[in-house]
């Protein structure tokens, strides 16, 4: 009868007996039965050590389970990270190997937070983009050669249509350009059947990479996950090189099959030598992939700037039509292409401004007065109705609401990451599936109105106690953070690196927060002109900033609103 045992216990492998193992060590690098699992998690030296199942650790690629912690060269344990020759070290690797490197960092550093960074959707794109890339060439090549196999299709009954007209002194020149026109089609045919097969041998790589990406996720230790994203920025960066060197030789040009007729042909029959040429008509390639990004090494190390570096600069002001100076904005957003949205509360109507922020058109008119708005997807928008208890999805290109959803509570603040909607009110949230619009109550965030995501962290801002927290996706809280410099803090928005940015509306002022939610700096103030900000956003694409402001008309010394953009 086979076993069903799958892996065995290491420390009693080595004495010869087969013990199913339960537990792997991250730290000892070793697989452990229940047995040798409880001494080594009640001792002093290693009850501290992370570990994980069996069954786990050996769901990772081969290439990660390989990754250790010590240094193969010196069995050190690794501890510090060269930034010159990107590699973790030893203390003896530091005396042997980087006496003169400066940039040394302790590797706990490097490693921190390394499975949240963006680097890792960065890299699983990098697979996306490089697969969708083989399998557009593999596909180019493919349609290439069925166009070839067309065109001499056509050029055998070119020659076969000259051949009627003659007579058999003829018939060994038709076999002859029939056999250049073989000749030339197999070489074609052949070059790009192997440059389909290379490819796909290439697309079975990735492929096989991109099916275990989530498991490297989901079990990979901060080193093993740091240097299997080397491994993977490696492939990818070669494989994108291989397009690369594809594109840039003549690898895609278009050699077409053409047959020429010799034109002395009917007149000159006993002087003619040959039947024809077959030539191949080159022209530029027609194929369109994906531009790999550039210079990816460093990736992994992120360069986020201190909160000191933050300086917006201003772009532009909207420009409000006369008619429209009794305008309430609740909430402004950057749209993917550019545009900008305001929500009028006054009027009860969503507005489009151009990138130039010039006023477009009035997009919808609602009944309810309306809270906020956010982007979810393709052209549409999310509008909620506080005293409704309704969000309303609107198609922005064209000026239509699609879709109603009903909640059991108010609805204040919205956001969204495409796939759902997260719905604030002051004693709880709900998230909606945009798929199945099913609702999953979020209890434990009381008092936040206006909110907003950051790689799958909800963010909120609570006016009545000056408050800004940090929510994980369930709703429960991860910080809070309060400081002098923000007074009843409303409209809430990130930006690429995870800074937080607050409209303070009590005292006339543009918030950051860094993204451990411990330190913050004002960027706007009313010297620049920011007066009783409500709503903001940024476009973390473009590093665009909106923030809706108060301004005075010195023509009759009254005050409207509008919107200052800002490069960040």
């Amino acid at each position: 009868m086979a076993t069903s045992v799958k892996y065995f216990c290491t420390i009693c492998h080595d004495d010869g007996i087969s013990n199913r193992a339960v537990t792997w060590c991250t730290e000892c690098e070793v697989l452990f039965c229940e047995n040798c699992e409880n001494p080594h998690s009640k001792s002093r030296l290693s009850k501290s050590h992370k570990t994980m199942s069996a069954e786990d650790y050996h769901k990772l690629p081969t290439f990660m389970q390989e990754i250790s912690c010590q240094c193969r060269d010196h069995k050190k344990k690794f501890e510090l990270y060269c930034s010159f020759h990107a590699c973790p070290c030893c203390v003896q690797c530091i005396a042997d190997e980087h006496q003169k490197c400066q940039d040394l960092k302790p590797l706990s550093d490097i490693l921190k937070q390394v499975k949240s960074s963006a680097s890792v959707q960065l890299y699983e794109k990098d697979l996306q983009d490089v697969k969708e890339n083989l399998d557009t060439a593999r596909r180019y090549l493919e349609t290439r050669i069925s166009t070839i196999n067309t065109q001499k299709m056509k050029a055998v009954e070119e020659i076969r249509i000259m051949r009627k007209s003659i007579n058999d002194y003829l018939n060994k020149l038709e076999q002859d350009i029939l056999n250049d026109l073989e000749s030339e089609h197999s070489k074609l045919k052949l070059d790009m059947a192997t440059l389909v097969q290379q490819i796909e041998q290439r697309t079975s790589q990735i492929s096989q990479m991109q099916s275990q990406f989530t498991k490297m996720t989901q079990y990979a230790t901060e080193l093993q996950m740091y240097i299997g994203l080397r491994e993977i920025e490696k492939t990818t960066s070669e494989t994108a090189k291989y397009l690369e060197n594809l594109e840039s030789g003549d690898h895609y040009i278009e050699k077409n099959l053409e047959v020429i007729i010799s034109s002395a042909l009917e007149s000159i029959l006993h002087d003619l030598k040959s039947f024809g040429d077959i030539c191949i008509n080159a022209r530029s390639s027609t194929l369109q992939i994906k531009a790999g990004r550039k210079d990816q090494a460093q990736h992994l190390i992120v360069n986020i700037p201190g909160i000191e570096e933050i300086k917006p600069f201003l772009l532009t002001r909207l420009t409000i039509p006369k008619d429209m100076k009794t305008l309430i904005i609740y909430a402004c957003r950057i749209l993917p292409d550019g545009k900008f949205i305001i929500l009028d509360c006054h009027k009860k109507q969503l507005l489009l401004f151009s990138k130039d922020g010039i006023f477009i058109r009035i997009v919808a008119t609602f009944k309810s007065h309306p809270y906020d708005v956010c982007f979810v997807r393709n052209n549409t928008v999310a509008v909620t109705f506080k005293s409704v208890n309704q969000t309303t999805l609107v198609d922005i290109e064209k000026n239509k609401i699609i879709q109603t959803i009903k909640l059991s509570h108010y609805c204040y603040g919205v956001a969204s990451d495409g796939e759902t909607l997260v719905i604030s009110e002051d004693r709880k949230c709900t998230r909606v599936n945009l798929h199945d619009k099913s609702h999953t109550i979020l209890n434990g965030m009381d008092g936040v109105f206006h909110i907003s995501l950051f790689q799958g962290s909800i963010y909120g801002a609570i006016p009545e106690e000056n408050k800004i927290c940090c929510f994980d996706s369930t709703g429960e809280p991860l910080w809070t953070f309060q400081h002098q410099e923000i007074v009843w803090p409303v409209g809430i928005t990130l930006d690429m690196n995870g800074f937080i940015y607050i409209a303070s509306h009590g005292n006339n002022s543009i918030v950051v927060v860094s993204p451990d939610g411990k330190t913050c700096k004002t960027i706007l103030s009313e010297a620049d002109g920011i007066k009783r900000p409500w709503a903001i956003h940024i476009n973390k694409d473009t590093e665009m900033m909106i923030v809706s402001s108060h301004i005075m008309n010195n023509r009759n010394y009254t005050d409207f609103e509008t919107a200052f953009v800002y490069s960040i």
